[in-house]
């Protein structure tokens, strides 16, 4: 008998969502004047992420991106997992793009990034969970299908981000997606996230104002 799935979650349910725990990627570093923001749970009933902002196509001739990932100390090992598990609350019908990657790319003289592979799954959801298996994410090169690429490496997924993109010309304007979770899904009862961050300088789950009355806390105490 197949052992029943489980969900690992990487942000939302048990592992909250801070603003704090996202960087914004945007396509301002080519120029652009897109903006885009992630806002963690408004009251104290809600769990869920708000990924919002503007898409701008002007500056950039019909192309543009606004996009927030998770900070490059993060590390997830995920090869005893099937799939990933999206839960949508609420979302303007857009479509967005879910990434990841297993190479954290080097930085250019200028402070740009260097291009690396990229594994995209593109969406348009309404109040729903979304179930990607890793074949549906599909590599990329500087926006380009690559399918030469090596495989996805599982065991070191170092980054995941949440992308609005014009699609040529095809979308431009504000944006807002709500999330309530990101979870992988596995049926090894014995994989356990804190397995996930294997670097010890690992950012955790907390706002920067338990950062400071932490902070505070230990200053009190010497």
């Amino acid at each position: 008998m197949a052992s029943p799935e489980r969900c690992i979650y990487l942000f939302g349910a048990d592992r909250p969502w801070f603003a704090d725990d996202w960087v914004a990627s945007d396509d301002r570093v080519r120029g652009g004047k897109s903006q885009s923001y992630l806002d963690g749970p408004t009251s104290s009933s809600s769990n869920a992420a708000t990924f919002r902002g503007q898409l701008d196509i002007t500056a950039l001739g019909g192309a543009g991106f606004a996009s927030q990932r998770s900070p490059d100390a993060q590390r997830w090992d995920l090869s005893n997992c099937q799939k990933l598990r999206l839960k949508v609350n609420k979302s303007d019908g857009k479509k967005y793009t879910l990434i990841l990657k297993d190479e954290t790319p080097s930085k250019r003289p200028d402070g740009r990034e260097q291009s690396t592979i990229s594994w995209e799954y593109d969406f348009t959801s309404q109040e729903t969970e979304l179930d990607i298996p890793w074949d549906d994410f599909k590599p990329t090169y500087r926006g380009k299908p690559k399918p030469e690429a090596e495989p996805l490496d599982l065991s070191n997924v170092n980054r995941i981000s949440i992308m609005m993109r014009s699609f040529f010309g095809a979308q431009e304007g504000p944006f807002k997606l709500e999330i309530q979770y990101i979870a992988a899904i596995t049926s090894d009862d014995k994989s356990k996230l804190a397995s996930s961050y294997p670097q010890s300088e690992a950012r955790s789950s907390i706002s920067s104002l338990e950062r400071e009355k932490q902070g505070m806390t230990s200053r009190e105490a010497k």
